[in-house]
């Protein structure tokens, strides 16, 4: 299967909610935790059994995972496995990017068959260029995985180089959206390709409409973005679009049966 068909078929059975995996911290405080690799171990599993085989896709942050240098790493690709076995899709938030040689080893780490980072799909910088990602697109599309591709952040600082102008006049996000479409050109149900697009941007000033691709929109939540922000950037059909909660999820926790509740109240909600 391709990764738009993995895709479409967990959106159907679960609805479009991606819940994050975020061992931040504050929340290994909140739940009782030590901030060391057993309490991010047990914060992990926590979240991996509440929400695997209940949601589309879980996005484990890895920077939270590496924090803890080898012994984190080490949960981060046990939580890989074991939401992979629930059947549930896993986005490693990594946003790697960088050119030639070194891209295709993160390529190759992150959606190479056999990878132990391997999840379904990964998040990408592609301010080096777009051109920069082509061996993390190749191998996406060899593997049936997928790539979501920062376009449009929700941090104030992204619209610097985001909403920068290019000689030829579109900004450098719609010049992202537009590579991103032509790679996608022609696939069904969608392409391989995503974007990042923040659900709190305010106003987009892109043209979204020959996009066939998901569209990942974290920010839903505990950081403000609403299913009213979500129908006035993206439009009435949202069939494509991935609203992303964490900590409004994560919260409830350490008691699974507390966060198998919100990721329900949350999906009801959509």
């Amino acid at each position: 299967m391709t990764f738009g068909e993995k895709l479409a078929k967990a959106v159907a059975a679960h609805g479009p909610l991606c819940v994050g995996i975020d061992p931040h911290p504050s929340l290994l405080d909140a739940w009782g935790l030590s901030r060391t690799a057993e309490g991010l171990e047990r914060f992990a599993l926590t979240a991996v059994e509440a929400f695997g085989g209940k949601v589309a896709m879980v996005k484990p942050q890895a920077a939270f995972f590496e924090a803890y240098g080898s012994r984190g790493v080490a949960v981060l690709e046990r939580v890989i496995s074991e939401l992979r076995d629930t059947g549930t899709l896993v986005l490693v938030d990594a946003k790697r990017g960088d050119i030639g040689s070194t891209m295709a080893a993160y390529a190759e780490a992150y959606l190479g068959d056999g990878s132990p980072l391997a999840g379904d799909a990964v998040t990408l910088s592609p301010f080096l260029g777009f051109g920069s990602l082509q061996p993390a697109l190749d191998t996406a599309r060899a593997t049936g995985r997928g790539v979501f591709v920062l376009a449009l952040t929700s941090n104030p600082e992204g619209a610097e180089v985001q909403r920068a102008v290019a000689p030829d006049g579109r900004t450098v996000a719609q010049t992202i959206i537009d590579f991103a479409a032509a790679r996608n050109s022609g696939i069904s149900p969608c392409g391989d390709v995503g974007l990042v697009v923040g659900a709190t941007i305010g106003e987009t000033d892109v043209d979204l409409a020959g996009f066939n691709g998901p569209i990942l929109a974290p920010g839903f939540g505990a950081q403000g973005g609403s299913v009213a922000d979500l129908k006035r950037l993206f439009g009435p059909d949202m069939r494509n679009v991935l609203p992303t909660s964490s900590r409004d999820v994560l919260r409830h926790g350490p008691d699974v049966s507390s966060l198998v509740s919100a990721v329900q109240r949350v999906q009801e909600g959509l």
